[in-house]
């Protein structure tokens, strides 16, 4: 049975970013599991007591599957490494990463890889990206994963999308990585820090 995850930050009790994780679930839950009625993460979670930011992690497959809370501190992530993913598929949130831990394991000296995919930028392990280039923060149109906070962003006008080259990486200046939990510009650092293919 595929099985499937929300990764959901709460932040002193209060669901961040819900509907946009009701949305991707939903559209989940429709498109490979055949499920039409809709689920209300809020309704099966129970974060009142929770303080701080904490990493809640659903997992689902037709049926709701298991509900963890997970204390939360931020991976440091100061370099990256660009790998070829050509033959990587993580459209949805799958609650197997074998694949892509597959590819971390190719970061080398870096913190975390940045995936190239027939050329183009995607995304690292664990974040969407946006690169600066002095003018707007532009991210990847064609992601591994079309991240909650990913698309929020869109929808505030903070980041737009382009095609990326990886061969273009010289007409920025800044990385952006973003995810549920983390906040926009929380890691960021200059762009001499992605090592080449």
């Amino acid at each position: 049975m595929c099985r499937f995850i929300e990764t959901i930050r709460i932040e002193n009790g209060e669901i961040c970013n819900v509907s946009y994780h009701n949305a991707r679930l939903n559209e989940t839950r429709r498109c490979l599991l055949g499920k039409t009625d809709r689920w209300n993460i809020a309704s099966l979670l129970n974060p009142e007591k929770i303080a701080g930011r904490v990493r809640c992690r659903l997992t689902y497959g037709k049926e709701l599957l298991g509900v963890e809370y997970i204390s939360y501190t931020p991976r440091q992530v100061e370099s990256l490494q660009l790998v070829e993913a050509d033959s990587l598929q993580y459209a949805f949130k799958y609650a197997d990463r074998s694949g892509l831990d597959e590819i971390f394991s190719e970061r080398g000296e870096a913190d975390d890889v940045l995936m190239v995919r027939n050329g183009l930028l995607t995304d690292t392990s664990i974040a969407n990206i946006a690169l600066w280039n002095g003018i707007e923060w532009h991210t990847p149109s064609l992601p591994l994963l079309k991240g909650t906070c990913r698309q929020r962003l869109l929808e505030e006008g903070v980041i737009v999308e382009r095609e990326i080259r990886a061969d273009q990486l010289g007409r920025y200046t800044e990385i952006c990585l973003f995810n549920a939990m983390l906040s926009f510009g929380e890691i960021q650092f200059k762009c001499d820090r992605i090592k080449g293919l």
